[in-house]
């Protein structure tokens, strides 16, 4: 196998693989940075093993076996006593029962680590730059930038979540029935970041990242199964199924990004679109129709319900990011309720809002915000200035392939 396709293999493993060895990792050693550290080495004895002897068929448990041992050697370090079923996972990883079990197991050990990294010893910005950075494996840069903050904060923020986790000796485990509450809201607003770094991947080569809305789908449906009546855990799983029910008319053939208005409806998933509208109606008839996750699945459904672009309700959806921003404030919401108005009204109605956000220091240096700025301005006829915007968006961008959309509509202005 040449060397870059080797590379790009081992990479696309990681990429995928290396929640799961943390999590593992972290429960059979109760210590975040160790089990990083692990994951990182079992890394690098796939580059210099897999050259030699080639890719084994189940790589992600070869990785797993590796870093595990490691983790046995480090125990034993420590004077600790190896348990025998552990000794028992680390048998050659097959195709056969070993890897059914080896997949089987993680569920357990994700949520496990997403609740240690929400624990309430945590302050909440802490909970949720950690289990970003452990779950996913997202950059100090892309949790910046979903959060609008300074990558510097950011970093402080794991460094120090970690260090705490490790003084107060937090227990890697999922929280008692009646512990869960407190920690829920944190959780899920992990997942749903998780899966938005997947559905509109913050930087790199690719539009999407599929795996991760994969893996955060994943999560909150375990949730659900341990929580199945929580309005917040329904209204979550609603928003997320009927987004991800677009996934595949979002991309081209060659990979380009294609936005709602000129994506083929026919290559949604309509059975995923039930599954969230079935959901949405579970979480309203539990009461919670101004939980914020059930308002942005009821916006989620307007699109979903419209079998063509010209059908979708605006003045709805706009109305439900009023009643959003009511229950969340932010200017996120405030610029996607501008959007909606332009949408449903026309420019003109939306342009006030979309100048009184632009002085807001909170989305300083927020690609989508120039990027509607420059929608509206071609649309007022303004087009040097829309060129402008589109560019600033384009340079504000992380991912390449956005940027290219953006550089596209500059250009065609």
């Amino acid at each position: 196998m040449e060397h870059a396709e080797l590379q790009r293999r081992l990479d696309t493993v990681w990429r995928m693989e290396s929640p799961r060895l943390v999590a593992r990792l972290a429960r059979m050693l109760g210590d975040l940075d160790s089990a990083e550290e692990l994951a990182q080495d079992a890394l690098v004895a796939a580059l210099e093993h897999w050259p030699r002897h080639g890719v084994p068929d189940n790589p992600a448990a070869w990785l797993m076996t590796t870093a595990q041992r490691r983790a046995i050697d480090r125990l034993r370090q420590r004077r600790l006593h190896v348990q025998a079923e552990l000794t028992d996972e680390l048998q050659e990883p097959t195709m056969g029962a070993d890897a059914r079990e080896y997949l089987d197991d993680f569920g357990d050990d994700l949520l496990r680590l997403v609740f240690v990294a929400c624990h309430p010893v945590l302050p909440a910005e802490a909970r949720v730059a950690l289990t970003l950075r452990l779950l996913c494996g997202l950059s100090t840069a892309e949790i910046a930038r979903a959060y609008l903050q300074p990558e510097a904060t950011i970093a402080q923020r794991i460094v120090r979540a970690k260090r705490l986790l490790a003084e107060r000796q937090v227990p890697f485990e999922v929280p008692r029935r009646q512990d869960l509450q407190p920690r829920l809201q944190s959780v899920l607003e992990v997942v749903y970041l998780v899966f938005n770094e997947g559905y509109a991947a913050s930087s790199g080569e690719d539009w999407m990242r599929p795996a991760l809305c994969e893996e955060a789908l994943r999560l909150v449906r375990i949730l659900n199964g341990l929580l199945p009546s929580t309005v917040a855990v329904l209204g979550l799983l609603a928003l997320m199924e009927l987004q991800a029910s677009r996934l595949r008319a979002r991309t081209g053939a060659d990979g380009a990004p294609v936005l709602l208005p000129a994506q083929d409806r026919s290559r949604w998933d309509w059975l995923q679109i039930a599954r969230g509208l079935q959901a949405l109606d579970a979480a309203e008839a539990l009461g919670g129709a101004e939980d914020a996750y059930v308002l942005q699945a009821g916006i989620a459904a307007c699109h979903a319900r419209a079998r063509r672009a010209e059908q979708t309700d605006w003045q709805h959806i706009a109305e439900l990011y009023t009643r959003l921003g009511q229950v969340t404030p932010s200017p996120v919401v405030e610029l996607n309720r501008a959007v909606a108005i332009a949408q449903a009204r026309g420019a003109e109605a939306a342009w006030p809002l979309v100048e009184a956000l632009s002085g807001d220091a909170r989305l300083k240096g927020y690609a989508p915000l120039a990027a509607v700025r420059g929608d509206l301005l071609d649309k007022l006829g303004r087009a040097a200035e829309a060129r402008v915007a589109f560019e600033l968006a384009a340079e504000l961008s992380g991912n390449a392939r956005e940027r290219e959309v953006l550089l596209s509509r500059a250009a065609a202005v």
